[in-house]
């Protein structure tokens, strides 16, 4: 009796199916190739920028904001680089300021709120 129902016409088509999807599921994996490449993993130290002569402008017509701050980098941002600052301790940053040396960066910080200069630039 229980062979009887192992043989069924219908079980037997099933483990037909089955085994013809685990064939070619390995046929085609088997089939991959993948080309030649270079990938890597490591680490090396970042140098960083030194920042001098940081000048902080306060805006005309109202004493208590910030216009700009200016301030020289060193190496020079190279074009195509980004430069930003943050007044409050990183949480608002200005737009790009630009590249080169001497960089001028608008802001409209007040002068309340300034606890420090984060200066974030990268190549």
């Amino acid at each position: 009796m229980l062979l009887s129902r192992l043989f069924q016409p219908r079980r037997l088509a099933f483990a037909a199916l089955l085994v013809v999807c685990t064939a070619s599921a390995y046929g085609l994996a088997a089939a991959n190739t993948v080309p030649a490449s270079r990938a890597g993993d490591g680490s090396a130290a970042v140098s960083g920028y030194t920042i001098t002569n940081v000048h902080y402008t306060l805006d005309a017509f109202n004493p208590q904001q910030l216009s700009s701050v200016t301030f020289n980098i060193s190496p020079a941002v190279p074009t195509g680089g980004t430069v930003r600052v943050s007044t409050d301790g990183g949480a608002t940053w200005s737009a790009p300021c630009g590249t080169g040396s001497s960089i001028t960066c608008p802001t409209t910080a007040s002068v309340a709120s300034v606890t420090g200069l984060r200066v974030v630039a990268a190549q």
